[in-house]
């Protein structure tokens, strides 16, 4: 397997939006983005997520060679075996990882670590394994990702605030709009709209972070502003829109974390995310974001 290949099965383009998920899981934990733990969780949970999307690709094969030919698996440029291997290989390595750094390093929390990542690599291959034509899909992918602030907090707390916990529903709901859209990329068209009202919470708690002025809201009216113009492609219904769509809801992972940043009372890191958003629209240029 080369280079090209291992990083269209990733989906690498996306993986800034999992760092700027743990920068604001620590910060609403109460920690700092300056902890010398914080790059070590990007791994841990980078390795979790490139994992989910080789298993994606190896339970996904026999669909994905009726429907999606061009990737790696059904045009034969990897096999499927190999990818099992890769995908499990990464994701103990991810959750292994975890562990180390509740119970092995100075300051560790203990099992907390440990326990949300095997939750969250639980929710992953329950994902993978089965979301075709799974109704409640996208509140597992959006579990994926709301666990991902949960990793992040019980690394440098073992017990995380309530903060922690509605962050993450609000990014689980963000998810299972995205979602909705996503799992009909094939498509090329969304059949029902409604499912896009799960967008609307975030939206809402935005706008009433942004109520406090300052760079809040004017983080609040970039979210808001993306995320609108990223559902404009649904309404055009060309060809290819609903990728595009998929894209761009992705890339605004980065700015709800900025919002979620900005509102905890860390600007500088907000800016930081920010910059994320702006690598995450370029590396999709190189790598699709499906």
């Amino acid at each position: 397997m080369n280079w090209s290949v291992a990083l269209q099965l990733g989906r690498v383009s996306n993986l800034p939006t999992v760092w700027t998920n743990v920068l604001a899981g620590v910060a609403l934990a109460g920690g700092s983005a300056g902890d010398t733990r914080v790059p070590w969780i990007a791994l841990a949970v980078s390795l979790c997520y490139v994992a989910g999307m080789y298993l994606n690709d190896a339970f996904d094969h026999e669909f994905d060679a009726r429907h999606r030919t061009e990737r790696p698996i059904p045009s034969g440029q990897v096999s499927v075996r190999t990818v099992f291997a890769a995908g499990f290989g990464m994701l103990a390595a991810g959750v292994a990882l975890l562990a180390w750094l509740g119970l092995g390093v100075e300051r560790g929390t203990g099992w907390p670590p440990l326990a949300a990542g095997i939750a969250l690599a639980v929710a992953i291959v329950l994902y993978d394994l089965h979301h075709k034509a799974n109704p409640a899909s996208p509140v597992l992918m959006g579990l994926c990702r709301a666990l991902v602030y949960v990793v992040a907090a019980c690394v440098v707390t073992a017990r995380p605030p309530p903060a922690v916990y509605a962050g993450a529903l609000l990014l689980l709901s963000y998810l299972i709009g995205l979602t909705y859209v996503a799992r009909q990329e094939h498509l090329g068209r969304v059949a029902n709209l409604w499912p896009l009202l799960f967008l609307a919470l975030p939206l809402g708690w935005g706008a009433r972070a942004a109520l406090q002025g300052g760079f809040v809201a004017a983080l609040w009216v970039l979210f808001a502003a993306w995320v609108l113009y990223a559902l404009s492609f649904l309404k055009r219904r060309r060809p290819g829109d609903v990728p595009r769509a998929v894209g761009h809801l992705l890339a605004g992972i980065c700015l709800w974390d900025a919002l979620v940043l900005a509102d905890a009372g860390q600007p500088a890191v907000a800016g930081a995310a920010l910059g994320l958003f702006a690598l995450t629209l370029l590396l999709q240029r190189v790598v699709a974001p499906t």
